[in-house]
């Protein structure tokens, strides 16, 4: 590459730079996503329980309110946050459901709903959701419900959304990183790197396409 393609290059990475919240970015995924982000040249601001610039409980609306009061305008938000309890049908409880819901569904649209003034005209919301949302597994209901009531409300959300601000999720298959915890609840699926899903939320996050389910698999 000669010096005037490397300067172009990074004048266009300087002009296109954003401020984004990352919201579990402790987690596998979420360091990866930092990672993807931050080589592009973008501004990551990090959110998580632990291990981050900022700390959140996104089960907690005051929670989440206090973590934009504090990271103040930004460009996109990026969830790489979500829990669910792993249960067969017959083991679950309603607290079970109802805290699979709160942990992976509520949470996000918390996100999205209170971001709606603290995120910049034109800007974007991406969302995690999973395979499950469309290939279920043993011990995945909530994890299928979860998912695909995330990625429903990406589809409404996408058609009211103020001043162009965009919204999409990431819908990834379980990765090569995960298999050791994971691997056993996925059995003969095809795992793939981390590093795959990550590059879907920069696809989000600079792309121009809203109420898109990217899947990474």
């Amino acid at each position: 590459m000669d010096c005037t393609v490397q300067w172009g290059h990074a004048r266009a990475m300087s002009q296109n730079q954003k401020k984004i919240l990352l919201v579990g970015a402790s987690g596998t995924l979420g360091q990866a996503v930092r990672a993807a982000l931050t080589e592009r040249g973008h501004q990551v601001v990090t959110a998580s329980r632990k291990d981050a610039d900022l700390t959140v409980d996104i089960t907690d609306p005051a929670s989440i309110a206090e973590l934009y009061r504090q990271v103040g305008r930004v460009d996109a938000v990026a969830s790489a946050a979500g829990t669910v309890p792993w249960k067969t049908l017959g083991e679950l409880s309603t607290e079970d459901v109802r805290g699979g819901f709160e942990g992976k569904v509520l949470s996000q649209v918390e996100l999205v709903r209170q971001g709606l003034g603290h995120v910049a005209d034109g800007g974007s919301y991406t969302l995690i959701t999973g395979i499950l949302s469309r290939e279920p597994i043993a011990t995945g209901t909530v994890a299928s419900l979860a998912n695909g009531a995330v990625e429903a409300f990406v589809r409404a959300a996408a058609v009211e959304l103020p001043a162009g601000q965009r919204i999409n999720a990431v819908s990834p298959t379980v990765f090569e990183e995960s298999l050791e915890a994971y691997g056993d609840f996925f059995p003969g699926f095809d795992p793939v790197p981390v590093a795959r899903a990550a590059r879907a939320y920069v696809r989000s996050v600079e792309g121009l396409q809203t109420g898109q389910v990217y899947r990474v698999e």
